[in-house]
């Protein structure tokens, strides 16, 4: 049960976006009432400013557990318990040993408990807060911060250990990732911020992981190393990065502030729900989900993201449609089991972002390709790398199941609200994108030329349809030299966006 503050809070920052979605013009309240309820709704469910609010823990230890004092050796406690021990962690600053591989190795059904102002400080001097493989391990009422795991790994559940539960934890302040992820893992009314690389790391070496869920968590400020700059092109940063995750419930959080992707969902994850979240203010899109299967991303609310990597792409003259939700090379596949074979964007309103949602396939990335920067790593639906290779690639079903493909993707029922004044942008800002590139490489692709432009574009079942536009949007189709406006992109050959209306003035 969520307390009276926490929905005090809640409805205090939807105020501003029910009156900039609902608010305006004769003419522009009319084209939201033309909607569907959740386009000009704001999302349903809590949203989460956790950070500095997280409820205290109980001031005296629990029947049953061991008190750890400021002053003791949380490791060797561990060490010395039996599995199923609650560790009560005494208010104070908690150290490890000076050693950088000093860490808590829990055991199976481990519970720790922090008390009122209790925090595990790695002083800079260790790498890892919680380590090993042990199974249903408990964090709660905690703060974590200071440790420095290198990049790609994590301070707390660093091995990616099943079933734990991270509730009202604050994990802060660290090098790589606060948090890595195992399989049916709970990450509950949390603060990730401030870490190095991202808030949490869902990343299992060797394994799928499943029945994820991140709920009612406050992720900001994250990627305070800027990895993106010192690694040009290493897709390694923002909020949450999510790798080869077989089940995600990602609902009611406020995802903010982070430098780099909100949400980034890259290779082979599948089965999505990402529902009722705040994402905004952060540089780069708000989601994206890349060479991946299955989702639904709905009723969230969604605003002043992508504006620092939009201007970038602007001011070196890259004309891509860079976006607030990226679509790269994923989209629905009823082979792959989940709890829907499309990928539907709906009922989300979107406000005051650099672009709105781009379809992008990108012609050359396959499996066995060069060009693939997710070398080594195959489709769901062909495991072996090796078999995508010519001359078989060339025939079905290895020429259609070879690929990544953008396909079976709806978005519909959703709000795009553009005030260019209100971001200083009067062009390149609010565009729309379905397209590809020409393919070229390598030489024994069988996806040379225009194929995959003109199957993304016509043949995948692609679809905007029942939206509501509010300022000046235009729609880029099949490739970059393909700008449309709104008769050519509802007209044939295109045939997008049916019963969608429009309201060009947006404020500015």
């Amino acid at each position: 049960m969520r307390s009276t503050s926490r929905l005090v809070l809640f409805l205090g920052l939807l105020c501003p976006l029910v009156l900039s979605g609902c608010t305006g013009s004769s003419d522009e309240n009319d084209v939201a009432s033309s909607q569907v309820a959740a386009t000009s709704a704001a999302p349903a469910g809590p949203i989460a400013a956790v950070c500095d609010k997280v409820p205290p823990g109980p001031a005296t230890a629990p029947a049953g557990a061991v008190t750890v004092a400021a002053a003791d050796d949380l490791a060797a406690k561990v060490r010395g318990a039996a599995a199923r021990t609650t560790f009560w962690l005494a208010p104070g600053s908690h150290h490890l040993g000076n050693d950088r591989f000093d860490q808590v190795e829990p055991k199976d059904g481990d519970v720790f408990v922090g008390a009122p102002g209790a925090v595990l400080d790695g002083r800079k001097l260790n790498q890892y807060a919680f380590t090993g493989h042990a199974k249903n391990v408990k964090i709660t009422n905690l703060t974590v911060q200071n440790f420095t795991a290198p990049r790609d790994e994590g301070v707390v559940n660093h091995d990616s250990g099943d079933g734990w539960v991270i509730l009202h934890a604050t994990i802060q302040d660290n090098d790589g990732a606060g948090l890595m992820a195992g399989a049916k893992q709970q990450v509950l009314d949390s603060c990730l911020r401030r870490n190095g690389q991202y808030g949490m790391n869902a990343f299992a070496e060797g394994d799928d992981i499943t029945g994820l869920v991140v709920r009612g968590n406050e992720i900001t400020g994250n990627n305070t190393g800027d990895w993106e700059h010192k690694i040009d092109g290493c897709g390694c940063t923002g909020g949450i990065k999510f790798w080869a995750v077989n089940g995600a419930d990602v609902i009611g959080n406020w995802v903010h502030d982070n430098r780099g992707t909100g949400l980034w969902a890259d290779t082979n994850n599948n089965d999505f729900l990402i529902e009722g979240n705040l994402i905004e203010n952060n540089d780069s899109s708000a989601i994206t989900y890349e060479t991946s299967y299955n989702a639904v991303i709905r009723n969230n609310t969604i605003r002043r993201n992508n504006l620092a990597d939009g201007r970038a792409y602007t001011d070196r003259g890259d004309t891509f449609p860079v976006a607030t939700i990226y679509v790269s090379e994923s989209g629905g596949e009823p082979r792959v089991t989940a709890r829907t074979s499309k990928l539907e964007i709906y009922g989300n309103v979107f406000e005051n972002n650099w672009n709105g949602v781009t379809l992008w396939e990108n012609a050359d990335r396959f499996c066995n390709s060069p060009a693939n920067t997710s070398s080594g790593v195959c489709t769901k639906l062909v495991p072996d790398v090796g078999k995508c290779a010519a001359p078989a690639i060339a025939k079905k079903p290895l020429l259609d199941d070879c690929r990544w493909k953008t396909q079976r993707v709806e978005v519909h029922n959703n709000r795009f609200i553009l005030q260019p004044s209100a971001i200083d942008c009067q062009e390149t800002c609010g565009r729309m994108g379905l397209l590809s590139n020409f393919g070229t490489y390598p030489d024994w692709s069988p996806y040379k030329g225009d194929v995959v432009q003109q199957a993304i574009t016509f043949k995948q079942g692609n679809t905007w349809h029942d939206n509501a536009y509010v300022g000046p949007w235009t729609f880029i189709a099949t490739d970059m030299s393909h700008v449309l406006g709104i008769g050519e992109w509802e007209g044939a050959p295109y045939n997008q966006d049916a019963r969608t209306t429009y309201q060009r003035g947006g404020g500015g």
